[in-house]
Parts: C-alpha cells; structure tokens; sequence
C-alpha cells in the first residue's frame, strides 16, 4: 500500500508534465494469491486533503496515531477485475528510526525507511484478514525518476534482531549506489557492506533482477507479487551475513518507464478521476 502525492507511475502525471504534484495522487493497495487486487485511481487536488498527521486521498486516507498507521482504505480495483477494495490496515512499529538517506548526490531523491520492522494488521475485502511482518518508509523527491537512473533494486530482508534493506542503483551519469541499512527492533541503525550483488531469474516480463547474496549461495523467486513491463516485485529467497531469509524485492527498469508506448498501457490500470466532493461535515 502506498501513498502518492505526485503519482510518480502515473501517466496522467507524466503527460501533464508534472507540474503540479498535488493533483495526481492516489492511494495505490495491491493484494496478492486467490481474490488478488490492485488499485492506483489517479486523483486531482479536489481529493487531496493534508494535515501534520493525516493524508487523505478522496475516499481513502491514511493517518499516524503517534504509535501507529490506521490506513482506511475504499477504493476499485483496476480491470480486468473491477470492484470494491474496502477496510483496514493498522501498521504498529516496533521503533520509528531517523534515518535519511540521500540517494542523489544532489538530494534530489530521499529516503526514509520510517520503520522497517513492524508488525502489521489487514483487514480487507476479497477475503485478505491477515497479520504479520510490516514495513513503513517513504520516498521524496524534486525529480522524475526515470530522469536521474537508469535501473535500481530493492529489498528488506528479516535478519537477526530486526530487518537488513538493500538499494543498489545505476544513475544517468553512470555512478552507482550500493547501500546496506541494518536497522535493530529498537530503531538503531547503521551502514553495512552489502554481499555481492547476484543475479537471479528474470521476472515474467523479463525484467532483470539481482539482490545481494553471501558467495556460493543463489538467491531465488519464493512468490511473485506485481509484474509490470517496467516492474518487478516478488518474494525472494536469499542468504546475507550466514542468514538465510524471505523478503520482499523490487525491480525497477527506468529504461522501459521511460519509453512513451508504455503510457497507453498505464492508463488501462491507474484510471483517471480529477473531481472529487468531500461530504458535509
């Protein structure tokens, strides 16, 4: 579940040349296995409501307790499979660290991994009531993405006495990011040396994927999640630091987003809704 402000995968954002962020936002919730759904309605600044601790989206709003993210969520899935994704996600963070992470030397893009431990609550329709591991963190940026690399990876992997992520990036100017972030249950973090970077399958669209991974072990695909020509996320199995562990992956080849022929197709899947009446209170 993300929230955008400047739906940065938008193609309505993208042919309105991004001007002005706040009226294309959208609260996107993708679901997995048996019911799966996936929503991103791209919305205007009618929709948009914000205040120091709620974020609110049209029907759809996200708000922080102080210890915890309420996430209520009533929005339609995209086709082929249009209905209502309704109900509730409570996110609760073992710590909220400080972290920020520069991804351009400029500070064109941050990174704020909030809490990469947590545990979650989700309440939703199509029958997914679960409970388990959460993560939380948040993206800034004053740049497209597609304008500053050309690919990048992620990953957040359960390790002893919290969570190890992972970003390792190709920039337009040819530099590299490599990143390791272990950050402890109690919200204390600090730098790693990744393992090497080893590639495993190509996901269904043939996008590239490599995740760090001690040497002599082969990370691999436990589930696939979101496939998209541009985009990959998945479950993966991998062994960092003697570890073996489960997390989620993500892929992303700006190269593809970057072409115009993709739009069209985005615009199948993140429909767009510019008015927006919020009730009398």
């Amino acid at each position: 579940m993300i929230g955008f402000i400047g739906s940065v995968f938008s193609p309505w954002y993208r042919w309105s040349g991004r001007r002005e962020p706040q009226n294309n936002c959208c609260i996107n919730v993708a679901t997995y296995g048996p019911g799966g759904r996936f929503t991103m309605t791209d919305r205007g600044r009618a929709a948009l409501r914000q205040s120091k601790d709620t974020l609110t989206v049209g029907p759809s709003r996200m708000h922080w307790t102080g210890t915890q993210l309420i996430v209520e969520v009533n929005e339609i899935s995209s086709p082929p499979l249009v209905s209502p994704v309704k109900g509730r996600i409570v996110l609760t963070p073992s710590a909220v660290t400080e972290v920020e992470v520069t991804l351009k030397d400029d500070g064109s893009h941050i990174w704020r991994p909030f809490a990469p431990t947590a545990r979650i609550e989700v309440d939703l329709t199509q029958g997914h009531r679960w409970h388990g591991h959460g993560y939380f963190d948040a993206n800034f940026g004053s740049a497209a993405l597609e304008a500053d690399f050309q690919f990048w990876t992620w990953g957040r992997y359960p390790v002893a006495d919290g969570a190890a992520c992972f970003y390792d990036a190709t920039r337009r100017d040819g530099s590299r990011l490599d990143l390791g972030l272990h950050v402890t249950a109690d919200g204390r973090a600090r730098l790693l040396q990744p393992p090497p970077q080893t590639r495993f399958a190509r996901s269904r669209w043939l996008v590239e994927r490599h995740t760090p991974a001690d040497p002599g072990t082969q990370p691999r695909q436990v589930m696939s999640m979101l496939d998209a020509p541009f985009y990959s996320r998945a479950m993966v199995e991998t062994t960092v630091f003697g570890q073996t562990t489960v997390g989620v992956h993500e892929a992303l080849d700006l190269r593809r987003f970057r072409s115009p022929l993709l739009m069209p197709m985005l615009a199948v899947r993140v429909p767009r809704r510019a008015g927006w009446r919020f009730p009398n209170p």
